[in-house]
């Protein structure tokens, strides 16, 4: 735990579940099950540099701030996911909700050909998207939030508002909550490929990759290379044919330093909220003492730190939900929207 002073309740998982790969294969399948949807309404946004980000945004009648939010590697947001959950109940806490499909996902993906960045322009997009939501009437502070590959996209947010010149103003930022953040593509990357089940899941990874690109070469054929797409064969070569070409990278492993969350974490000024699993079997095991030094050395940064949770899990037992008084075993939703409550409560 960092230095700020909000406690979580402790997460308890099912006694079957207490295994980093168990509690994330069943998440991951467990998630669309019955996701509750709102009434949203679509919208197309601008983000940086002009590209369009397909969005869908609900609000309650009298919204006391908005969550802006995202998910991971793949993903829809036409497709019962995470964030579903994650809206439904900030609704019902009187939050508004921005959801978003991120450059190269889902109907984004159609709309433009502009490639991820890891976070290098997304977190601007992110400001972008604060400052458009403001004009629907979704009212400030604004939460930036992601998970897995969204959650490094949200620290970066929080990195570019404390550098950009853009018209949001500090004061309405209410902070940035990243859930299972990748936050070292490279070093994680290669603690993958030593599992037998991560090496499983990079392939299945992959050929979602593969059919993300085939989607763009579609949608825009001139702009997406399909002799380079033929060439893809890991989440590595996606990145070295693709993306690394477009931002003016040498190799792929400057482009991961370059894009990496990690190194700034101790200089963030601006709330944040890291929720991240020790037995996380997506991310290597060395990050984790850089990751407590970063929360240690932050005031500002609150660091929840579990035994169990898998990536992305945090499945909670009935004795979990009953201790942290949950409506449902989403733990890591439920948190999220207690600090960002607690962040209301503390501002001036």
């Amino acid at each position: 735990m960092g230095k700020g002073s909000w406690k979580a309740p402790v997460f308890i998982p099912p006694w079957w579940l207490r295994d980093g790969w168990a509690m994330t294969i069943f998440t991951a399948l467990a998630s669309g099950w019955l996701t509750p949807r709102l009434a949203y309404r679509e919208h197309v946004f601008t983000g940086d540099g002009g590209v369009p980000l397909f969005g869908l945004w609900a609000k309650p009648t009298q919204a006391k701030g908005t969550l802006v939010a995202t998910y991971g590697m793949i993903g829809d947001l036409r497709q019962p996911s995470f964030l579903h959950w994650l809206a439904y109940r900030a609704v019902q806490r009187g939050y508004a909700v921005l959801l978003f499909d991120s450059r190269g996902q889902g109907k984004t993906g159609w709309l433009s050909p502009a490639l991820p960045s890891d976070g290098l322009q997304e977190g601007h997009d992110f400001l972008a998207l604060a400052i458009a939501a403001q004009g629907l009437g979704c009212p400030p502070p604004y939460w930036f939030v992601g998970y897995s590959l969204g959650g490094q996209l949200a620290l970066w947010a929080g990195w570019a508002a404390m550098r950009a010149s853009r018209p949001l103003p500090r004061e309405s930022i209410g902070g940035i909550v990243a859930v299972c953040p990748n936050l070292d593509a490279h070093r994680s990357l290669q603690h993958l490929r030593q599992q037998p089940l991560g090496r499983l899941v990079e392939q299945l990874l992959t050929q979602e990759l593969k059919r993300k690109a085939l989607r763009l070469h579609q949608a825009h054929p001139q702009a997406i290379n399909r002799q380079a797409i033929d060439r893809i064969t890991s989440i590595w070569t996606f990145d070295q044919e693709l993306v690394v070409p477009r931002l003016g990278f040498q190799t792929v492993a400057d482009y991961y330093a370059a894009s990496s969350p990690l190194p700034f974490l101790d200089q963030l000024t601006i709330p944040t909220l890291v929720l991240y699993s020790r037995d996380d079997p997506l991310f290597a095991p060395e990050i984790l003492p850089e990751l407590e030094q970063a929360a240690a050395a932050n005031p500002a940064l609150d660091l929840v730190l579990t035994d169990d949770g898998g990536h992305v899990g945090y499945y909670s037992s009935w004795l979990g939900q009953w201790l942290a008084n949950d409506p449902d075993p989403w733990w890591a939703w439920h948190r999220v929207l207690d600090w960002c409550d607690g962040q209301l409560l503390a501002r001036p």
